[in-house]
């Protein structure tokens, strides 16, 4: 169990740390109304626009969090130049992150999810997107940023963070995991599915169960927990030569592994009402405390509440820590 004391050293101990998150960034737009009847034109609800917000979504909300947990982030995305590039800068700005590490593409367009809500419920999404890898002008410019903020930032931490939008390219992959060697920094990846074995060497990896099921070809159905996950955690260790697998199970949990130990930490009840960026909240969690060589189950059991915490709102937020510490002390100090 873990003392009250100790958990408020531990958010404390966040605010010397400097993460450097590269990936995939988007905005998050929510279109909030009311349905009160149906189109004369086709059977579908007719909504009635009140209001619009736009939010930080994908490496940007990972930023957003590890700000809110009290770190340092550092951001290098690539986004369309294009209006919804511009307003993305902008939202950092407002939110205190440093815009001068998101490329501008002219070739590309930004990512947009559109989610139509109306009373908590989402109706729709569509999205704008292109997914393809950046050019090799984009990635030179971006490894540029990633090797002078390695050296001459010095972060704690490096976050690698994947929505399969083209920002990772198996160069970027492969020369930000061989820099961060060099200069002894741990490597945390968020993985989604074109890259999952291309990061090997990172520190800890983590995967939600999906993915994981998805890229090592097991059943989808019929899970043995544990042994389907302690198999799981030692194939990607010998893949990836990992220290820690973190695999998040939805209402399940987190999955912990590492060389002869394990533990999944049960998911707490919650009023779900949205899942959308909890996997963001969890790696922000962990990654700080790797970056001060925090004990990890310890870690996972903070990012356990965090995630929950993100699920009871509407769309995606990043974690409050105000009422993290404040559930964490009543949930793991017992008081």
């Amino acid at each position: 169990m873990i003392g009250s004391s100790t958990i408020h050293d531990i958010f404390t101990s966040f605010l010397d740390v400097r993460v450097l998150i590269i990936g995939d960034a988007m905005i998050d737009r929510y279109i909030f109304g009311d349905i009160n009847r149906i189109s004369p034109e086709a059977p579908i609800p007719i909504v009635d626009v009140q209001h619009q917000e736009d939010r930080l979504g994908g490496a940007a909300n990972v930023a957003l969090n590890v700000k809110r947990l009290g770190g340092t982030p550092i951001l290098v995305t690539v986004m369309g130049d294009d209006p919804a590039g511009h307003k993305f800068k902008q939202i950092l700005t407002q939110e205190g992150i440093d815009p001068s590490y998101t490329v501008l593409d002219q070739e590309r367009v930004s990512t947009v999810k559109n989610r139509v809500i109306s009373r908590n419920q989402q109706l729709l999404r569509f999205d704008t997107e292109q997914s393809d890898y950046i050019d090799d002008k984009t990635e030179i410019l971006v490894l540029d940023y990633i090797i002078d903020l390695i050296y001459n930032e010095a972060p704690s931490v490096v976050i690698l963070q994947d929505y399969n939008k083209g920002v990772l390219t198996p160069k970027v992959i492969a020369n930000t995991i061989h820099n961060c060697h060099q200069a002894n920094i741990p490597i945390a990846v968020d993985p989604k599915k074109e890259n999952f074995f291309n990061y090997k060497g990172c520190t800890l990896f983590k995967p939600n169960l999906r993915e994981t099921l998805q890229n090592l070809q097991l059943p989808n159905e019929g899970h043995q927990f544990p042994d389907l996950l302690i198999k799981a955690d030692k194939y990607i260790r010998s893949q990836l030569d990992n220290t820690f697998t973190i695999i998040t199970l939805s209402e399940k949990g987190i999955f912990v592994g590492l060389q002869g130990d394990h533990d999944q930490i049960p998911a707490l009840t919650r009023n779900i009402v949205d899942v959308s960026g909890a996997g963001d909240t969890v790696i922000s969690m962990l990654s700080l405390g790797l970056a001060l060589d925090l004990d990890i189950f310890a870690m996972s059991e903070l990012a356990n509440i965090a995630a929950g915490l993100v699920c009871e709102e509407v769309g995606v937020v990043p974690v409050n820590k105000e009422i993290l510490i404040k559930e964490a002390i009543m949930m793991l100090a017992g008081e």
